[in-house]
C-alpha cells in the first residue's frame, strides 16, 4: 500500500465499516516490526488523529503545546517515569498536553497514577482544556478522546502479537501538538517514530529507546535517538554520563502499582528519593525541555529541571493542578 492506499484501508476501519473478521485481518497482516514503512504508520496516525475528540484550545496555546509520552510495551516494570517527567516540565515552563491511558502492560499506566495522586480524570474535553491554560499542564485520558476505539480494542486484544496500536498512541495527541519526546519500546522503530511525526507535521521532536528496551532515556547505558530540529533529523545516543548522571542497574528504577509510583513521585518533588530515580526523571525533563525550546540543550536542560526540584516548583505545580482539576 502507498500513503493513500493506506489512509482508504484505515479509513474504512475507523468508520466501521469492517467487520470484526476483516478488522483482524487487516491488522494481522500489518506485521509490525523494524520492516514496518514508515509511511503505513504515518497514514494510520493521521487517520486516527482526525477521528478523534479534539482539545478545544487557541492555536497559539496548540503551537507550545508539547506530549512527553511512551509507547508502553518494554515491560521493564519502571515506576512512571514519562508521566514525571511531564510535570517536572511544566513546572520548568513548558506547556504540557499529556496524553495517556491506564494500563496495558504494567501495573500502572499514566492514568492510573495521575488519580493516585489526586488528579481527576473525570473532566471532560472542555474542563480538560481549561486545566491546560490555567496551569499549563493537562492530561488527556484516551478513551474520553478516541470513541472509535470502542470497537477496534476488543479485535486489537484478541490478536497475541503486537499490531500497528502499540505505537499509534503517541502519535494521535488530541491537542495536535507539535512538538514531541516520545520513547518507544525498540531502537527500530526510533527512526520511524521521528519520520512519523515529522510527515504529520511536528516541527520539534525527539524519539528515544535504551539499549534495554525502555520507552525512556536510560541510566543504565546509551539510549539511541533521533531528533528533529529546524526540519532536520539528527540520530545519535544519549550517554547519561556525559550528562553528569553515574549510570544505575535497572533494579533501581523499578516501580510498583498506581499507588506506589505515586509516592516515588511525590519523594521525587520531596527531595527523599533515591539518586537513581532522581536522575532518571532529571534527565528525561532535560530532553523534554531541549525539545520544547525552553533549554538551549541537554546541560541547560539538567539544570532547569534540577533548580525546579531544588527550589520547589515542582511540588508547588503539582499541587497546582491537583487543586484546579478538582475544582473546575
Amino acid at each position: 500500500m502507498n500513503y493513500e492506499e493506506a489512509k482508504a484501508a484505515f479509513s474504512e476501519l475507523f468508520n466501521h465499516k469492517m467487520s470484526d473478521v476483516q478488522m483482524r485481518e487487516f491488522l494481522v497482516s500489518l506485521e509490525l516490526n523494524e520492516k514496518t514503512p514508515v509511511h503505513i504508520i504515518a497514514a494510520a496516525a493521521e487517520v486516527m488523529r482526525s477521528h478523534a475528540i479534539a482539545l478545544p484550545i487557541d492555536e497559539q496555546t496548540r503551537e507550545r503545546a508539547l506530549d512527553i509520552v511512551g509507547t508502553g510495551g518494554d515491560k521493564i516494570g519502571s515506576f512512571n517515569i514519562s508521566s514525571t517527567t511531564a510535570l517536572l516540565s511544566a513546572a520548568c515552563g513548558a506547556t504540557v498536553a499529556k496524553h495517556g491511558s491506564r494500563s496495558i502492560t504494567s501495573k500502572s499506566g499514566s492514568a492510573d497514577m495521575f488519580e493516585a495522586l489526586g488528579v481527576r480524570l473525570d473532566l471532560g474535553i472542555e474542563k480538560s482544556a481549561r486545566l491546560l491554560e490555567e496551569t499549563g499542564f493537562t492530561f488527556m485520558f484516551a478513551q474520553n478522546h478516541h470513541p472509535a476505539m470502542s470497537f477496534i480494542v476488543p479485535v486489537r486484544k484478541s490478536i497475541p502479537e503486537k499490531t500497528i496500536f502499540n505505537i499509534l498512541g503517541p502519535l494521535t495527541n488530541p491537542a495536535g501538538v507539535k512538538k514531541s519526546m516520545l520513547g518507544v519500546f525498540d531502537k527500530a522503530f526510533v527512526p520511524k517514530m521521528l519520520e512519523a511525526l515529522k510527515i504529520n507535521g511536528a516541527t520539534s521532536a525527539l524519539v528515544v529507546s535504551s539499549a534495554e528496551g525502555m520507552d525512556e532515556i536510560g541510566i543504565t547505558g546509551i539510549t539511541y535517538a533521533a531528533q528533529l530540529r529546524d526540519g532536520i533529523v539528527h540520530e545519535f545516543e544519549i550517554d547519561p554520563e556525559q550528562c553528569g548522571i553515574k549510570k544505575m542497574p535497572l533494579k533501581a528504577i523499578l516501580g510498583g502499582d498506581a499507588k506506589e509510583n505515586a509516592h516515588i513521585l511525590r519523594n521525587i518533588f520531596d527531595k527523599s528519593a533515591t539518586d537513581a530515580q532522581r536522575d532518571i526523571v532529571l534527565i528525561n525533563t532535560a530532553a523534554s525541555l531541549m525539545v520544547d525550546g525552553l533549554a538551549r540543550d541537554m546541560q541547560d536542560g539538567m539544570e532547569m529541571a534540577r533548580e525546579a526540584l531544588a527550589n520547589a516548583r515542582a511540588k508547588k505545580k503539582l499541587k497546582q493542578i491537583i487543586e484546579v482539576s478538582n475544582k473546575l
